[in-house]
């Protein structure tokens, strides 16, 4: 196994202060016909230039938080801002266009090219077709793809991982200053999954991107994120750094790093009989 690449923010005295790009306030959410909330009194920031990864299990309230912050959701109550103003008050098709956004398999347009998809929000933003060609094949080519081989390409003619990079390079089109992911990387193949891991973190520490990140993998949390946010039933459990969660007494904390010590005992094994 190639060695894991180890994210930090790190900020020099001289730099200045990252501003709040995301924050809420005691917010909650729940459906009209509820009878319990799904999300309960969250509370917390995410500064310009973090990875912010929200670990927890199928329906703890993971990506109702991501909808909560491009306003596909409205808070029950409290207060959700982006970029210092209430989404509330955002125009929803502006804010989302302020927003990258990526799912499973990079929920491409499956008749549109890989060109097309890719250009697709500078379109709706007007850019003439030149810079909408140039910004294709400049992020093409930044994802690893060929823009002369694939540009022309439908999804269908794509291998997961290729469509979880156009996915990527999709959400990048417009310059969004905010990058939203649910379980990008969830349905890829072990080896595939792991090279999408590294370039995500390279990518987003070159571009100085900010990103909230959804996942059910201990492993992905520790290592693609700034800071890793443990929801339960729809609480945020707590909020700290890799090392500081690598530390916690926390029990569904301590048990999510067991299966990474499981892990470890499997490999071990396998690597003594042969």
């Amino acid at each position: 196994m190639p060695p894991l690449i180890e994210r930090r923010t790190l900020f020099k005295m001289s730099d200045p202060i990252p501003q709040p790009l995301v924050e809420f306030t005691d917010v909650s959410f729940s459906h009209v016909a509820a009878s319990t909330p799904i999300i309960s009194h969250l509370s917390f920031t995410v500064h310009e230039g973090e990875t912010l990864v929200l670990l927890g299990e199928s329906g703890c309230g993971k990506t109702t938080t991501l909808k909560l912050i491009n306003r596909l959701f409205l808070p029950s109550s409290g207060e959700v801002k982006v970029e210092g103003k209430p989404t509330t008050e955002w125009d929803p098709i502006r804010l989302r266009r302020r927003t990258g956004y990526v799912i499973q398999e990079g929920g491409l347009f499956p008749h549109f090219t890989v060109e097309r998809n890719i250009g697709l929000v500078p379109s709706l933003e007007r850019w003439d077709q030149i810079r909408i060609k140039q910004r294709d094949d400049e992020l093409l080519s930044l994802v690893g793809l060929e823009p002369e081989e694939f540009g022309n390409r439908y999804p269908g003619e794509l291998s997961g991982g290729q469509r979880q990079r156009v996915g990527v390079a999709r959400a990048l089109a417009a310059e969004p200053p905010l990058l939203l992911l649910d379980e990008p990387f969830g349905a890829l193949d072990p080896l595939t999954r792991a090279s999408l891991q590294r370039e995500f973190i390279e990518l987003t520490q070159r571009l100085e991107k900010t990103a909230v990140f959804v996942t059910h993998d201990v492993r992905e949390a520790l290592l693609l994120g700034s800071h890793i946010g443990l929801m339960h039933k729809g609480k945020l459990l707590q909020l700290d750094t890799p090392d500081e969660f690598r530390k916690s007494k926390n029990e569904l904390a301590r048990a999510y790093l067991e299966t990474l010590e499981l892990a470890q005992e499997s490999r071990q094994r396998v690597e003594d009989r042969e």
